[in-house]
């Protein structure tokens, strides 16, 4: 994939302006304190932060370093009835549509100076949202069943029968994204575009003076999700620091990776996606794709010129490459591969096509 969509989504006043504007790393979202104070979404392009891009860089002297990237889509605060038009809603439920995955931000900070808009705990804030983009899909689900209720031949498809049992499930609560499908079932869900088949995770907004001490598990009532933990407004200073003075006010914190990175990795991780990446002296890369790819599909978000033409690929592991300092001492030491069509990509693989065009 070329790039991720992430949409950030939550009541007004959680914290989502500014976890935006700090993922940024500057000040683009107003941040003010009243509700609806983003009208149009802001969308931002941030750099996946990565330790293993450099020092490839380094060893094959490269001219240019590209990191993978994720698109983060700050979506304005949604208020209960969003879905039916209160507030600014129904016009961001729909801009959800456009995002790989939801990032829940809930409320878990005290602050007297900061209005509580709708917001009373990171459960009820959750529960909140997620019935608005039920209540949205129900409605999706209604005009298809609606428009095909007196079609004897499409009532009796597969699809009409698993749209009626979508909306029992809706109707219960339950978000599509966690049923229990079989494939065919997972393709006609693809069909209806529902924002609950969107996959999610939860970011807990929390006090600065717990940040350092939070644990997921003391919010794991919102659900089965893991929470990942983090202070927007601490975030947000550290985003006015440059590199090493971050890496200093971490360690104060006694944490040991930022925000933004544990973000972008659990949103890796709910969409199952890894990396691999190219060395060469032009340019080292950083490439996204998802776990089970195949090295012509891997090579397909490059080109679709290099999936089509594709004839193999040679791969050296990440761990090899630098053990050996590159492409020449790891093919001296037997350790570069050339792998086929049928190779399933592993994390950090160094790799060169080599195609038809």
């Amino acid at each position: 994939m070329s790039k991720l969509s992430i949409g950030i989504v939550g009541l007004p006043n959680v914290g989502k302006s500014t976890l935006f504007n700090a993922l940024l790393g500057k000040k683009v979202a107003d941040a003010s304190n009243y509700p609806f104070c983003t009208i149009d979404p802001n969308v931002g392009v941030v750099e996946v932060p990565d330790d293993k891009l450099p020092i490839l860089g380094e060893i094959v002297k490269t001219q240019k370093i590209v990191p993978a990237i994720v698109e983060f889509v700050d979506i304005a605060g949604l208020v209960k009835g969003a879905s039916t038009g209160e507030g600014l809603g129904n016009k961001f439920l729909t801009n959800i549509r456009d995002c790989d995955a939801i990032m829940h931000v809930v409320r878990n900070f005290s602050d007297d100076n900061i209005i509580r808009e709708g917001s009373v705990d990171p459960q009820g804030d959750f529960e909140v949202i997620c019935a608005e983009l039920i209540i949205k899909d129900l409605e999706s689900i209604d005009k298809y069943l609606t428009g095909f209720k007196n079609n004897p031949i499409e009532n009796k498809t597969k699809k009409f029968t698993f749209a009626v049992f979508l909306k029992q499930s809706l109707e219960r609560g339950e978000l599509a994204i966690n049923l229990n499908l079989d494939n065919d079932q997972k393709i006609l869900l693809k069909e209806f575009s529902l924002l609950t088949a969107k996959p999610y995770f939860i970011v807990a907004n929390v006090d600065e003076s717990t940040y350092q001490n939070i644990l997921s598990a003391q919010l794991s009532v919102i659900g089965y999700h893991t929470v990942v933990p983090v202070c927007a407004k601490t975030e947000f200073e550290l985003s006015e620091l440059n590199i090493d003075d971050q890496q200093n006010y971490l360690k104060e914190l006694g944490v040991e990776k930022s925000g933004l990175e544990r973000i972008i990795q659990k949103a890796y991780e709910t969409l199952g996606l890894q990396s691999y990446y190219t060395a060469g002296v032009k340019e080292t890369r950083a490439w996204t794709i998802h776990k089970g790819d195949t090295a012509p599909q891997a090579a397909g978000v490059i080109h679709t010129d290099f999936e089509r033409g594709f004839i193999m690929a040679e791969i050296i592991s990440f761990t090899d490459f630098v053990a050996k300092n590159g492409w020449e001492g790891a093919k001296t030491a037997g350790l570069l591969r050339h792998e086929g069509k049928q190779y399933i990509m592993h994390p950090d693989d160094v790799v060169e096509f080599r195609f038809n065009v």
